[in-house]
């Protein structure tokens, strides 16, 4: 491997060690050592932050879209090295890694332009009214501003579009926040990269060193003095179910409660509608195949489960569906960790009252083949442990009587990344009773495709009601993802020479 990393932590501009290492599990290749993260250092990099604001967040606009340019622009020029070195962590297949930088460097992009632009500043005018009777209105201005340091936790499944400069972190410093990023377990060496090139873009723009930081984990005592620290104004993390609600509940108990941005689980369920199975089952069926099998299921808008009505046009669907999983071959999951949590899910849900196995595998260590089950309406809205999230290649067939359970089973779904209407012309009524139903369960609603792909751009939604996220009112991923990280201020009778330039 032509790249070697070191291992230490960015903090503040300079690269610095910890008293531990721990090392890397990669899928190939040697494990290399890096340094344990710690209070004191998470400590050093918040405070860090803080200095940087009050620069950074009265920074111009156009200064932080060079910048967030300038980012792009050394990740790109860290290209080879990067998808080496994610590859051997995370055995992601080298097309899908470059395809997630391209991603990565042009939300980057998008943000400079989208704060060129200036509307997100929400800027609003009331003029004086000073002879309005019975009380004169003071002038009033108003405007989005900066909220102040964030923590950004980077993903394990997405090693650069959710993680060091993923979308959590383009968002705030776009926004006018300064980043301290606590770097995943699972792609240390890639996080380094990542982060020698806000090294390089901080000095090429001589932005305050404090603006970007990376601390490497290696235990949870470095995400909850993250999170807890007071400086820290909010938290963007993707991940577990279990560590985002754990991250959540510490944030609301502090004795500054801070919002807690999370995208937790989905099952991301697709409703198939009786004319569109007429018309394409098996197409459908092997498309489903296609997109829960795709890197492995490890997305968190994988479709883990169809919903189906009784009879032969759904059997098709079916068949073709479970054909197309027994062809597909093993494939190496992200972590040990998620191998194991994915085969004791499968194992939970094949344990179920009522659930039907169609295909069942044997995965050794690492690698993941799919399952396919099957279970009645009934069974299922009677056992909530069929409704979780089995992060993998795992598909469940819910079977429907008719219409009027298929939206009782719609009714029944927690919070939702994603739901999914098949349908034909002739399914508009069917369709007509689901959707509203849906798009109370979900942030994006979809017809006729499946989920696992996400647009960056001004319309989209990648968040939900919980526990699809833990704020119904935001987006992880698109333009809209910057208000994660500003509040209103409104100024009263302040001077237009002292006003945020922005305004004025």
């Amino acid at each position: 491997m032509a790249y070697k990393p070191h291992g230490k932590h960015l903090i503040a501009g300079e690269w610095i060690e910890g008293d531990k290492t721990f090392s890397s599990s990669p899928a190939t290749g040697g494990a290399y050592d890096f340094f344990h993260g710690s209070p004191e250092l998470v400590d050093t990099a918040v405070k860090a932050a803080e200095d940087a604001f009050w620069t950074y967040g009265y920074s111009s606009r156009e200064d932080r879209g060079v910048f967030l340019e300038t980012i792009a622009e050394e990740i790109e020029s860290r290209g080879a090295d990067i998808t080496e070195m994610a590859m051997a962590e995370t055995a992601l297949p080298q097309a899908r890694l470059e395809g997630e930088r391209g991603r990565t460097t042009g939300q980057l992009k998008l943000f400079a332009s989208h704060i060129r632009k200036g509307d997100y500043l929400d800027r609003r005018h009331d003029e004086a009214l000073p002879e309005r009777a019975p009380l004169p209105r003071p002038e009033l201005f108003m405007m989005q501003r900066p909220i102040g340091p964030v923590a950004v936790f980077g993903a394990s499944n997405f090693p650069l579009a959710f993680s060091v400069a993923g979308g959590d972190t383009a968002s705030a410093l776009a926004a006018g926040c300064p980043v301290v990023v606590k770097g995943h377990d699972a792609h240390p060496g890639t996080a380094e990269l990542v982060a020698d090139a806000f090294k390089a873009a901080i000095e090429r723009c001589n932005m305050p060193k404090g603006v970007f930081s990376m601390v490497h984990g290696g235990s949870r005592v470095v995400g909850t003095s993250l999170v807890q620290h007071p400086l820290i104004k909010a938290a963007g993390f993707t991940g577990s179910l279990a560590g985002g609600r754990a991250l959540y509940d510490l944030c609301a108990s502090r004795p500054e409660p801070i919002p807690f941005f999370g995208e937790l689980g989905s099952v991301n369920p697709m409703f198939i509608l009786p004319q569109a199975v007429a018309a394409r089952g098996e197409a459908m069926g092997k498309g489903w195949a296609g997109s829960l099998a795709m890197g492995a299921g490890q997305f968190c808008t994988n479709p883990g489960i169809a919903v189906v009505l009784e009879g032969p046009a759904y059997d098709a669907f079916v068949d073709a569906a479970l054909a197309a999983l027994s062809e597909t071959g093993s494939q190496v999951m992200l972590t040990d960790g998620i191998a194991d949590a994915y085969r004791s899910g499968a194992e939970k849900v094949q344990g179920q009252p009522g659930v039907q196995q169609l295909l069942t595998s044997m995965c050794d260590r690492r690698e993941a083949k799919p399952f396919l089950f099957k279970v009645s309406a009934e069974d299922w809205l009677g056992n909530e442990t069929l409704s979780e999230e089995v992060f993998g290649p795992l598909g469940l067939v819910v079977v429907a009587k008719d219409i009027e359970q298929m939206v009782e089973l719609a009714k029944s779904f927690e919070g939702q990344l994603t739901a999914t209407l098949h349908m034909d012309e002739g399914d508009m009524d069917d369709a007509g009773k689901l959707l509203p139903v849906l798009e109370r369960k979900a942030g994006r609603v979809m017809a006729n495709g499946f989920p696992t792909g996400v647009e960056v751009c001004d319309t989209m939604v990648h968040g939900g009601p919980y526990p699809a996220s833990t704020n119904f009112g935001a987006t992880s991923v698109g333009t809209l993802a910057i208000r994660r990280f500003l509040r209103p201020v409104c100024y009263q009778n302040i001077p237009a020479a002292i006003l945020p330039s922005d305004l004025v």
